[in-house]
């Protein structure tokens, strides 16, 4: 999924629970669900990001020196100014875009 065009807010908002939980029913499960999203979102730039850093990786015997590489930082930059994960499957969760599996129930939201 491209993260780059979510439409999750950068800055952490406050968010009525009772909105958040009305489509499970539990606020409990429902910060679960949006807490195992965030996981996989997270996990999914981190590889995203170390696959685009391994071209960069230049293997030395010294450790000492560090270069700067403008495209590597560049990189990263366009990284850090995303959305945190957290907002991300919030937002998500918000406009139904997640499929909760649990068990023998499946829900589609």
């Amino acid at each position: 999924m491209d993260y780059k065009n979510s439409k999750a807010v950068h800055t952490t908002i406050t968010r009525d629970m009772s909105e958040l939980d009305a489509k499970i029913g539990n606020v409990y499960e429902t910060v679960a669900v949006i807490g195992k999203r965030a996981n996989q979102i997270s996990s999914e730039l981190k590889k995203e990001l170390d696959a685009k850093l391994q071209d960069f990786s230049i293997p030395q015997d010294n450790n000492d020196e560090v270069f700067e590489n403008k495209e590597q930082i560049e990189i990263s930059r366009s990284y850090e100014v995303l959305p945190k994960p957290t907002l991300i499957a919030t937002q998500e969760f918000i406009d139904d875009e997640l499929i909760i599996r649990n068990g023998s129930k499946e829900r589609e939201f």
